[in-house]
């Protein structure tokens, strides 16, 4: 299974980007999808989860009401559409995917994903 993450880059405070995450074909079709991210030295933290229908979303305190995940199943992709980025928010991002039906309690849990895309590098930063 591969996952491939991109559309990281650098922006100013305020700014926006959107990261993708394309997957192999029938992936997307049955796993959650998530985001999470790594700041230099820090652990890989959950920033968002959707569930295969796409109708169920799951975020992170730190990013809700600035950050906003989607799926298109038909492209195989993920997207990670991120407005009004702080500096902290600085961090590499990493697309996940799991087998499990998972819930808002369990969608923050790393070990619950099974694949991981390579993580893009996002720098917010004036």
């Amino acid at each position: 299974v591969q996952l491939q993450a991109s559309g990281g880059g650098l922006v100013q405070p305020g700014g926006s980007l959107r990261l993708s995450c394309v997957g192999r074909e029938f992936i997307l079709d049955y796993y959650t999808l998530a985001w999470f991210r790594q700041a230099p030295g820090k652990e890989r933290t959950f920033v968002a989860a959707i569930r295969r229908s796409g109708a169920s979303t799951f975020y992170a305190y730190s990013v809700k009401g600035r950050f906003t995940i989607s799926r298109d199943n038909a492209k195989n992709t993920v997207y990670l559409q991120m407005n009004s980025l702080k500096p902290e928010d600085t961090a590499v991002y990493y697309c996940a995917g799991s087998e499990r039906f998972l819930i808002a309690s369990t969608a923050v849990t790393p070990l619950l994903y099974d694949y991981w895309g390579q993580g893009t590098l996002v720098t917010v930063s004036s």
